[in-house]
């Protein structure tokens, strides 16, 4: 107990007697102080003592579903920056391959009593994928906010880049450059966002299932998919995210052809270093700053009793054009 007080106490700056003062609930603590201490006793792994569980803990899950794309860390940074200017700590959540799974972290972040929970990436993009955790926090009336599109009948509120508007700047720039044979490189069937940008691509012009391909959203699953593309013919390839482009530059290049002199690529997410590649990745840019700070301000105001719709914030992309694209190869 002892040692609980005095690493609480150089947690927050106060003395061990505040600490004491505010776990036997005790008058002469100013407000902002309990929750310090609160806080702290989350972050460090205490438990709260049983009259005070009942109070929400100014903590916020950050669920990821992986760090190894750029993007995932840079909506953290943003994040997790947001929450941190209002008072609230995010707990980084981030599944492994063969480690904690996104239900797991639910039941810690539900024991943990936070405040909320926003998850940027994760299984309610995934259709065919297991939901009983969503409903759980749902059923425990914990705000929730999701990044990027979900799945229909979860009820939360969300922000999402427009996938319809990123894949009509791709193809129409694609187009412009004179590529009549334009192929995608998505995720699985059962991926929303993958989804979307099938459905606008549709729209866009002549689009046989043939120049269609789905991938694990990784390097080695864009250069397979983009292989088989190319061996369609295939001259003009959107990708769902950065790393499956730069997989398909990569294909091509095994194939002995040059990017962009016999085949275009285009990325999705602008994310880091993707200026810095060979040759730079011409790409859409997911407005990072503007979702992330819009889903914490969403979060905020379910964690201050808000009523908010539990509706879905579309947010526009940019096409950022580098070296990846140019004009389409002559028969």
């Amino acid at each position: 107990m002892t040692r609980r007080l005095a690493e609480v106490a150089k947690k927050v700056g106060v003395s061990e007697a505040t600490v004491s003062r505010v776990l036997n609930g005790k008058p002469g603590v100013s407000e902002p102080t309990r929750q310090a201490v609160l806080s702290a006793l989350d972050v460090l792994g205490y438990e709260r003592p049983t009259q005070l569980r009942g109070e929400r803990a100014r903590l916020v899950g950050l669920v990821l579903p992986e760090l190894q794309n750029p993007i995932f860390p840079a909506f953290a940074e943003v994040i997790g920056g947001a929450l941190a200017q209002l008072g609230l700590t995010p707990v980084l959540c981030t599944q492994t391959k063969g480690g904690v799974s996104e239900a797991d972290y639910v039941d810690l972040l539900l024991q943990q009593q936070v405040s909320g929970v926003v998850f940027a990436g994760g299984l309610y993009a995934q259709a065919d994928a297991p939901h009983d955790h969503y409903r759980r926090l749902a059923e425990r009336n914990i705000p929730v906010v999701l990044v990027n599109a979900s799945i229909d009948d979860l009820g939360f509120p969300g922000v999402s880049c427009d996938d319809a508007v990123a894949v009509e700047q791709a193809w129409r720039h694609l187009a412009s450059l004179g590529h009549e044979r334009i192929g995608l490189v998505l995720g699985p069937d059962d991926h929303m966002p993958s989804a979307r940008k099938l459905a606008a691509a549709r729209t866009m012009g002549e689009l046989p299932d043939e120049h269609v391909a789905r991938a694990m959203f990784s390097i080695e699953g864009g250069h397979a998919a983009a292989s088989r593309l190319i061996d369609r013919g295939v001259t003009g390839i959107i990708c769902a995210s950065d790393p499956l482009a730069l997989g398909a530059i990569r294909a091509a290049r095994r194939k002995g052809l040059g990017v962009p002199e016999q085949v275009s690529v285009v990325g999705y997410d602008d994310s880091a270093f993707m200026n810095c590649t060979e040759p730079p990745l011409t790409t859409v840019r997911q407005p990072i700053e503007a979702m992330g700070r819009a889903a914490v301000e969403l979060l905020n105001a379910q964690i201050g009793g808000g009523s908010v719709a539990a509706e879905e914030l579309l947010f526009e992309p940019e096409l950022v054009v580098r070296g990846s694209t140019a004009q389409a190869p002559r028969p």
